[in-house]
């Protein structure tokens, strides 16, 4: 399973289609907002068109989900049946693997390979193990004096509303969705506008598997209106957002303006990959360069900084830049191409502007900094660029969300730490060192909710995922994520 060469493309191709409404109380709804047209970055032709969500629709939607809650539907159920239906969703969802990866390569550029064999599978194992996990969220009764009972019990939080993005739209939703509905909710899920198709068909396999009508709704729609509506809501209890900081705070604000539901905000990111001289120093680069690159730098955890000795700059550059070259944007429906696209039009603007005012404020740009070549006409692809950077520029200290990795040297530890920290940004960190007192010591210091120690990106669902500082706080992923969705309540009884 989770095989990319195993599949026939060309059929799961032909027989794909993309649905372009809402999906609500378990049924197709037209949206009455604004028309949402999905372009492919792949070659820039549209995908289809839906009509988004209005207001109107995102109450429809809220309705629906608290109708569902307070039926007791799904809340009501024993935790190990809801637990069993997501498992059941988990397995319907592996066997519509195909169809949801070419989707999100369709979608948003990822290359097929990785979004079948890395994003689809990241989603069937989060649905499977919350399913698996929440019969063992247990109860507590603390010890209380001989003529009292005290009891402290988890109950789900009501309705969840979840804000996803765009670069692994999948596995963010899953991430979110998964423990709120195995704690009992019920959610309305608002994917971004650029990657809408698969997240309806994603509901529509909820319901097929098993999950009532109005516990899993979907209302695609612009930021301004359907995700506002949704942080707005009084009948909304959480909102669990990922995405860049600037909305991160509105939905706080909105909190605030409205019914001071929870918000759950996982933002951006900076990563420090920090190289310490003992190191596995060609290891460590190339790591570092690969973890900048993948999934076309659109991660909030890429390992967007290096950070090297100084005296092994040149070193750093050089290597980085050979691996630079050989990550070459391509078709992202070959299954050898080891980039896509960036998002969209706009954002391959974005990030070329990032570079052209790093090459412009004197800058050296050590590979890359060109479309590509077009891959394919009307696409948007973007080669790799190296940059040996100055710590206070601007690409150095701002998220650029694109295959841009700054180097920067250091002179000494305690100097390498003061770089790693000293962005906004507090989510994830990378330390290559083969000393274990620097492993501890240093890992302590570096102010990120991930630290990763001689590897990239590694982890399971065990363990939580987040940030501190303009990174969000909160955590998605391990039992942890259950503690945003549910709320612990007190009976406490007189024996006497």
């Amino acid at each position: 399973m989770f095989t990319a060469t195993t599949v026939s493309w060309d059929r799961v191709r032909s027989d794909l289609t993309l649905r372009n409404e809402l999906f609500i109380d378990g049924a197709w709804v037209r949206g009455s907002g604004e028309e949402l047209t999905l372009v492919s970055p792949r070659d820039g032709q549209e995908l289809t068109r839906i009509a988004s969500a209005s207001v109107e629709d995102v109450d429809r939607a809220v309705a629906s989900a608290r109708s569902a809650f307070d039926s007791g539907v799904w809340s009501g159920l024993a935790p190990r049946d809801r637990g069993q239906r997501l498992i059941a969703f988990a397995q319907h969802i592996a066997d519509h693997a195909e169809e949801l990866a070419l989707t999100i390569t369709l979608e948003m550029g990822k290359p097929l390979r990785q979004a079948y064999e890395t994003e689809l599978r990241a989603v069937v194992n989060s649905f499977r193990w919350y399913g698996e996990a929440i019969d063992k969220v247990l109860d507590e009764t603390p010890s209380t004096a001989p003529d009292s009972l005290a009891l402290v019990t988890r109950e789900p939080a009501g309705v969840v509303g979840a804000v996803v993005p765009w670069n692994f739209p999948l596995t963010m939703a899953a991430w979110k969705l998964a423990p709120a509905l195995a704690a009992g909710n019920s959610v309305v899920l608002k994917p971004d506008e650029h990657t809408s198709a698969s997240a309806l068909r994603l509901a529509e396999l909820a319901f097929e598997a098993g999950i009532p009508a109005g516990v899993f709704n979907v209302v695609p729609g612009f930021g301004a209106v359907a995700g506002q509506a949704l942080g707005l809501h009084p009948d909304v209890d959480v909102i669990t957002f990922t995405g860049s900081t600037a909305v991160g705070r509105k939905f706080l604000e909105y909190a605030a303006q409205s019914n001071g539901k929870r918000v759950w905000p996982e933002l951006g990111g900076k990563t420090a990959s920090l190289v310490l001289d003992d190191a596995d120093f060609v290891k460590a680069v190339e790591a570092s360069a690969h973890g900048c690159f993948y999934n076309q730098g659109q991660m909030c955890t890429a390992a967007s900084r290096l950070l090297v000795p100084r005296h092994r700059l040149d070193e750093a550059l050089e290597i980085a830049g050979r691996i630079a070259a050989l990550q070459r944007p391509a078709d992202p429906l070959d299954l050898d191409a080891p980039m896509g696209s960036l998002v969209s039009s706009q954002h391959l603007d974005r990030v070329a502007g990032f570079v052209e005012r790093a090459a412009a404020s004197g800058s050296d740009l050590i590979a890359g900094g060109s479309e590509a070549n077009a891959v394919i006409e009307g696409g948007s692809y973007f080669a790799p660029v190296v940059v040996n950077a100055a710590r206070e520029s601007e690409i150095a200290r701002q998220e650029v969300f694109g295959p841009v990795l700054s180097v920067i040297a250091f002179d000494s530890l305690d100097e390498a730490i003061e770089i790693a920290n000293e962005t906004e940004f507090g989510l994830a960190a990378t330390l290559w060192t083969t000393d274990l007192k620097n492993a501890h010591l240093v890992s302590r210091r570096l102010r990120a909710g991930i630290v990763w120690v001689n590897c990239f990106e590694e982890g399971d669902m065990t363990v939580p995922f987040g940030g501190v500082k303009s990174s969000g706080f909160g955590r998605d992923k391990s039992l942890h994520a259950i503690d945003k969705f549910t709320d612990l309540k007190t009976t406490w009884i007189d024996l006497s």
